[in-house]
């Protein structure tokens, strides 16, 4: 019985449905469960910081366990010219571009992969062929033309009885979602990296600004010194002592500026701008405002939150499904092939009946044997899983690590804003007594230097852990894994 058009279609359904119930070899993949821990650090965590009197920075932070993270975290500081940053940051940054065209590219070979391995495969031939045989080739009086029409259709398939195939696109399916992740991972780091380098600018402005005025109010004091020099109040040695605390200070600034400068290139860089090119907005330190309550995700759902993590749990989908993979390499494979066309050495009469061919059938095959390659495969395939749940296993405590770390800074900066404030209370009145009683002539110069150096260092002292503050207070939300599943949509994935 001829195969006609209506028969060649069924074959095609058969051959795309065929698979459907058959068993898929390999393990099915399951997420590693959750670490079964009720904290994050090694002892109680306090549920409040200390207080410090030093405006919003030294304001007191809670810890409201369990409540869950904003996705624009960076929000809670309250300034407008960081939110600013932000926006400039994901709309130009060419790491997320990268990364958003990583992700294409995979979503691309997956579609192409489902095309490839689970889907038959039709194609169209036309041809024409023009022959001359040889009168002695075919006993011919004379030498003869002979021409040659083809038109063909072929479909080929092989069946997925032991899921291989489906195994090789649930891999690429798998690594889908770790590109996803990895531009999750991109866009918080991103967005951390812009805080903390834009906190870091404005601490260097403020570390600046205070080592400026130290050498204002110590020229000032230089020059009272002279006129003392030249009333024979005192020696010359003060004065060049004095001259040369000057100069130290002033060569302090070279150092913060070049940091500033470098800090301001970091951050125009991170907002995908030129630093030639970049107008960045103005960021007072003391502007900022310190986040109050700070989230603190349950334990167990941390591996759920943290985009590095989910990117392992992906990769090590990947490598379970490439078991799947390797193992059903090991048994029979089930082609079909089906060709339906016409061939006839007129032109005009190539569509009829009495031209009509075809063909369908199968090929089953075993490999019987390769040199152990394909055992070898699938025994490498189990150790790329081991190595990839090692590697999970890994990034699972390091996110621990993170936030550990993040929840002992916080506790401990605002122990050590606390006492820096303390201390730069104390020398200001040290210095101011001294610089008095130095002025009576009751205490010698040395102590007033002494008083200035000491009153110097624990402004810069308090300055730097101002920023600490904010800073260790974005590298706990980044732990935390910076809220992207409350984005409503906005997160691109």
């Amino acid at each position: 019985m001829p195969l006609t058009r209506i028969s060649l279609q069924a074959l095609m359904i058969i051959c795309c449905y065929a698979a459907l119930p058959a068993c898929m070899v390999g393990p099915d993949f399951h997420s590693p469960k959750a670490p079964q821990t009720k904290q994050y650090t090694y002892g109680p965590l306090p549920k409040k910081t200390t207080s410090a009197s030093t405006g919003k920075s030294g304001k007191t932070q809670y810890f409201n366990y369990g409540q869950d993270i904003p996705a624009d975290w960076w929000a809670l500081y309250h300034s407008k010219e960081l939110n600013q940053l932000i926006e400039a940051g994901l709309k130009h940054s060419p790491t997320l571009d990268a990364a958003k065209a990583t992700l294409r590219q995979a979503q691309e070979n997956l579609r192409a992969q489902w095309g490839t391995l689970l889907l038959p495969s039709a194609n169209l031939q036309l041809g024409y062929q023009r022959t001359r045989f040889s009168a002695q080739q075919f006993g011919s009086p004379a030498n003869s033309l002979f021409n040659l029409y083809n038109a063909q259709v072929s479909v080929a398939y092989t069946l997925d009885v032991f899921g291989g195939a489906r195994r090789q696109v649930e891999a690429y399916r798998a690594l889908v979602d770790y590109q996803g992740y990895e531009l999750l991972a991109a866009q918080l780091t991103l967005t951390s990296n812009i805080v903390t380098t834009a906190i870091n600018i404005a601490s260097l402005k403020a570390q600046i600004k205070a080592v400026r005025y130290l050498i204002h109010l110590s020229n000032h004091q230089l020059g009272i010194m002279r006129k003392q020099f030249v009333l024979g109040g005192l020696s010359k040695v003060d004065v060049l002592t004095q001259e040369t605390f000057v100069e130290q200070t002033k060569a302090t600034l070279p150092p913060l500026e070049k940091s500033l400068a470098q800090s301001q290139d970091a951050l125009a860089v991170l907002i995908g701008c030129l630093p030639s090119e970049s107008h960045l907005p103005e960021i007072n330190l003391a502007d900022l405002s310190l986040p109050k309550a700070l989230p603190l995700s349950i334990p167990s759902n941390l591996i759920k939150q943290r985009p590095d993590v989910q990117a392992a749990d992906a990769l090590l989908h990947q490598a379970s499904a490439q078991i799947g993979v390797a193992t059903a390499n090991l048994l029979p494979s089930f082609p079909i092939n089906a060709n339906y066309g016409y061939q006839s050495d007129h032109i005009n009469n190539l569509f009829t009946a009495l031209n009509n061919v075809w063909s369908y059938g199968t090929t089953p095959t075993q490999i019987l044997f390769q040199g152990g390659a394909l055992l070898a495969q699938r025994r490498a395939a189990i150790d790329a899983m081991d190595a990839a749940f090692a590697q999970y296993r890994q990034t699972v405590l390091q996110a621990f690590q993170n936030v550990a770390d993040s929840l002992r800074a916080i506790e401990n900066d605002a122990k050590a804003l606390k006492a820096q404030n303390q201390a730069e209370i104390a020398a200001s009145k040290n210095l101011n007594l001294t610089d008095q009683q130095f002025k009576l002539g009751a205490i010698n110069y040395i102590l007033l230097l002494n008083a200035q150096q000491t009153y110097q260092q624990t402004v810069i002292n308090r300055i730097r852990a101002e920023a600490a503050r904010y800073s260790d207070t974005a590298a706990l939300f980044q732990a935390l894994g910076g809220g992207w599943w409350n984005c409503g949509g906005r997160c691109e994935t």
